[in-house]
């Protein structure tokens, strides 16, 4: 530095490479009714924080007997049943029929506050509550395919889970959606309906829970799914499919699904072959299914679809330091070793197979730089499901002469 100095000086030097976070991603946000909810401590089209908490998840019925209706109550116990997760609650209004409050659930902004109303309440959710959920639905409002009413006998796409794939594909997170539990047939035509964005994970049929009086209902199984990826995050990574895993809290689902390891006739087996996800009983009850319906099979599997989201995300929120610094060798080289260092820590852990991350030389022109537009490129491979083990069984008598020996 410049200028007289009799003495000693530290100059702190602000180079070399940032570590980068993995974002939390087990998230849910789920959209629903309960009216007769603390409206104070949910309000409507807001989004609250429940982080794995029962007795903040309870003010969503305030009634002495658990008789308050809606479709959060239940869900979020289906939730707890699997973990403590940490939950995005967006109450909205219960109308005077389904279709009123189908409209509520879809909501959109507000046009005299400009407010997100609705599913789309969870896309503001990060500016409100600190977290962006990863998983997202809305049980009870989700398996309905509605008539077309210019074309009778012609059945639409459900329009809720339409709204949540669009805000989906924007913050990087899932939908679970469920199927229409009726018919197998159903099930896979309500399937049929996406493939835009890979981001829908159907499943079908519903499940059998016990009532707090004691009677057996039929609950959508997605709260419950949703819960299971986010356990499945938490103790195996998010790189790990949520199929093959454990569905607590439920005594049945609401049709049989036969299944048998081996067996390509089972309804299971069928199900998954048409990107619907079941629940078989084999050890107790199990999510079984890792496929999402995609027009590219890249992207057939969820668990590459989330690794993708996350690893994305994780790189782009870690780079803020490195807006508006001076674009010279040394910057590029820093930010590349940065994000190698966090993907060869992925591989460690087993969450890549491989991956790298470099300055790309044809894309960072004179022009580009001058433009202050900066280039880096980053390849990976996800470690894929053990979808299908096949074992090769050979009849031998190699082994009479051993026996008798």
């Amino acid at each position: 530095m410049s200028g007289f100095l009799h003495g000693v000086e530290v100059i702190e030097i602000d180079t070399g490479p940032r570590p980068i976070r993995t974002i939390r991603t087990g998230v849910i946000g789920i959209v629903g009714t309960a009216p007769q909810a603390d409206a104070d401590a949910f309000p409507l089209n807001t989004p609250v924080l429940v982080a794995g908490s029962r007795t903040e998840a309870a003010k969503l019925d305030t009634t002495a007997d658990g008789t308050g209706g809606g479709t959060l109550p239940g869900a979020m116990d289906g939730i707890f049943d699997q973990i403590g997760a940490v939950v995005i609650v967006v109450r909205v209004d219960e109308g005077a029929d389904e279709a009123a409050t189908l409209a509520n659930v879809i909501g959109g902004v507000n046009s005299g506050n400009g407010q997100f109303e609705g599913v789309h309440a969870l896309a503001g959710a990060e500016s409100v509550v600190g977290h962006s959920p990863r998983i997202l639905c809305a049980p009870g409002w989700t398996h309905q395919r509605p008539e077309d009413t210019g074309n009778p006998g012609t059945y639409l796409a459900n329009p809720v889970v339409a709204e949540l794939e669009g805000i989906a594909d924007r913050m990087g997170a899932v939908v679970v959606a469920d199927g229409p539990n009726t018919t197998d047939a159903a099930a896979q035509t309500y399937a049929a309906d996406w493939g835009t964005t890979g981001r829908i994970y159907v499943v079908d049929p519903w499940v059998k829970v016990a009532a707090s009086d004691g009677s057996i209902v039929d609950e959508p199984a997605s709260a419950r799914v949703a819960g299971v990826i986010a356990r499945t995050d938490n103790d195996k990574g998010f790189w790990k499919s949520p199929s093959n895993e454990g569905i607590t809290g439920i005594i049945g689902t609401s049709r049989p699904v036969d299944f048998k390891l081996g067996d390509q006739s089972s309804r299971a087996n069928l199900l998954n072959e048409n990107n619907v996800t079941t629940i078989i009983r084999q050890n107790g009850f199990r999510l079984w299914g890792n496929r999402v319906p995609t027009a590219d099979p890249k992207w057939q599997f969820i668990s590459v679809r989330r690794t993708a989201d996350v690893l994305n995300d994780s790189i782009q929120r870690a780079h803020l330091w490195a807006v508006d610094r001076a674009i010279t060798k040394t910057y590029i080289e820093e930010v590349a070793e940065g994000v190698n260092g966090y993907i060869a820590g992925l591989v460690a852990q087993g969450a890549l197979l491989g991956g790298k991350c470099w300055g790309d030389p044809d894309l960072n022109t004179a022009a580009s730089i001058q433009n202050g537009q900066v280039w880096f490129n980053f390849d990976f491979t996800p470690p894929y499901p053990a979808e299908r083990v096949t074992f090769r069984s050979h009849l031998t008598n190699d082994y009479i002469a051993e026996a008798l020996a």
